[in-house]
């Protein structure tokens, strides 16, 4: 189909497709081990689906309501009864919560490492514009966003196989600019865009994506009329199985890059050399002189601003 939004690439996606079929063997995720947040419903528990599909051994679901994550772990298991499904109702704002989830999950001890982790629970915050909404309306809606990333990051880390994939779902609204719309939520997803860049930084054998999931008829898409307002729909398989995608070795030239689901992988494997050598789809100035790929700033090796 035709895409409503600018597109480097030639076809646009609405629902999933061959490419990223979690059937393919190139996509296999057999034996790995997944956790996902905000995993009861909408693009987490489908996603979760679309892992088990490929073969993933072991899938973590975190989020607040604990009947959405025992349906999606219900019919998860209904479908591949392999598939050892772990779920935890967690706030995800709670760094005490999120770390527990996740020892119980992989301890620290056992050395059971974690191969993938999906960063799906946001919150939409205030929908009025900046000067609408209350200081703490505000602020809390930016808060919570970058606090949940924060969590699942630090929880992440020691326990990431050494090629870890992490994907931060995102939104366009990280870069796309809404004027006054969303102004919590577009700040705190630009940061989080930069808080994956860190990650991505300072584990380089990890994968980090950061991505648009495509306008899906979700609980959270729906408080914000989001596909009423754009007129337009992608179903939830295609962001579930784009991140299947991501966490297979095809899209490894990506890593680092911000990439939005309905894009078609096809063409942008055909792209793959100049992508992964350039600065295309990168958050940052667009502009800046920066010479190469790495948009890390050279520092003298005395700095203290180097890392320890």
């Amino acid at each position: 189909m035709s895409s409503p939004f600018p597109s480097p690439t030639k076809k646009w996606h609405s629902t999933a497709y061959p490419s990223i079929s979690p059937t393919r063997p190139e996509l296999s995720q057999k034996g790995k081990t997944v956790l996902i947040t905000g995993g009861g419903t909408g693009i987490g528990a489908a996603t979760a689906h679309s892992f088990a599909q490929a073969g993933a051994s072991r899938i973590a679901l975190l989020g607040r309501r604990t009947q959405p994550l025992e349906d999606t772990k219900a019919s998860i298991q209904k479908q591949y009864p392999d598939v050892e499904v772990f779920i935890a109702s967690v706030d995800v704002t709670k760094t005490e919560q999120v770390n527990a989830a996740f020892e119980s999950f992989a301890p620290l001890s056992s050395g059971k490492k974690i191969d993938v982790v999906v960063s799906n629970a946001a919150v939409t915050g205030p929908f009025s514009g900046f000067l609408e909404v209350t200081d703490e309306e505000y602020l809390d809606g930016v808060m919570t966003n970058i606090t949940m990333a924060w969590n699942v990051a630090r929880a992440f880390i020691p326990r990431a196989a050494p090629d870890a994939t992490a994907i931060d779902v995102s939104s366009n609204a990280a870069h796309v600019n809404y004027a006054d719309a969303f102004a919590s939520y577009t700040v705190g997803k630009w940061a989080n865009v930069r808080l994956w860049q860190i990650v991505q930084f300072n584990n380089p054998g990890f994968a980090v994506y950061s991505t648009q999931p495509g306008v899906v008829d979700t609980d959270m898409n729906r408080r914000v009329g989001g596909v009423k307002a754009m007129g337009y729909e992608d179903h939830v398989s295609l962001p579930a199985d784009f991140n299947v995608w991501l966490a297979s070795p095809e899209a490894r030239f990506l890593k680092g890059k911000f990439l939005w689901t309905s894009w078609d992988v096809d063409e942008l494997k055909a792209q793959a050399k100049e992508i992964e050598e350039t600065r295309r789809f990168r958050v940052e100035m667009v502009g800046y002189p920066f010479g190469a790929a790495s948009d890390v700033l050279a520092l003298p090796e005395d700095s203290p601003w180097k890392s320890k």
